[in-house]
């Protein structure tokens, strides 16, 4: 005799973070970054040929205050990077970064001053995604991929890894505003 049986029919038992988990990898909301050939693919993944709405994601947000998933598709430049931060700041937590490409994720073939290297340099990245530039199925697989990330994610071990990753990013701002300072 289980437990399923001296339950009433329709009874869900759950943790409370189990549920939360669920219900964030459910319904993410894309807020787009696209800035090169990697963001024509992200657009063809959210046009109608591939369903997202399979997956909560029915519409790409174009305000950050209602986006929780930032894909950044392409290269990001120097110039671009203050602007991909603020954008990212302003979106409400929990919050999740998928770099879309090589480009987004290591710099790709443009190794040189302009181009940051690495997307990661300025935002907090939770899946990367290669590919030069990857197909929609492939960023529907990344998408995925996200969804169990987050279903097995500890809610205060999230905030703890935000915080790290803050205090780190601070440091390294500091180093520079010195090393500016000096000469």
């Amino acid at each position: 005799m289980g437990l399923e049986e001296n339950l009433p029919s329709g009874v869900l038992l759950s943790t409370l973070e189990g549920f939360t988990n669920w219900a964030r990898s459910s319904s993410l909301w894309p807020a787009t970054f696209g800035l090169a050939c990697c963001a024509i693919e992200m657009m063809t993944t959210g046009a109608g040929r591939y369903d997202l709405a399979r997956f909560g994601m029915e519409v790409f947000r174009p305000s950050p205050r209602q986006a929780d998933l930032m894909i950044v598709a392409g290269r990001v430049s120097q110039k671009m990077a203050p602007v991909l931060r603020q954008i990212y700041d302003q979106m409400v937590e929990p919050k999740w970064v998928i770099s879309m490409g090589v480009c987004a994720s290591s710099g790709g073939m443009f190794n040189n001053y302009a181009i940051v290297q690495g997307v990661d340099h300025v935002v907090p990245v939770d899946m990367y995604l290669p590919g030069c530039p990857p197909r929609p199925e492939m960023l529907m697989d990344a998408i995925l991929k996200l969804h169990e990330k987050i279903r097995h994610e500890k809610i205060d071990a999230r905030t703890q890894l935000l915080a790290e990753a803050k205090a780190r990013r601070d440091e390294r701002d500091g180093a520079r505003l010195a090393l500016a300072e000096g000469h």
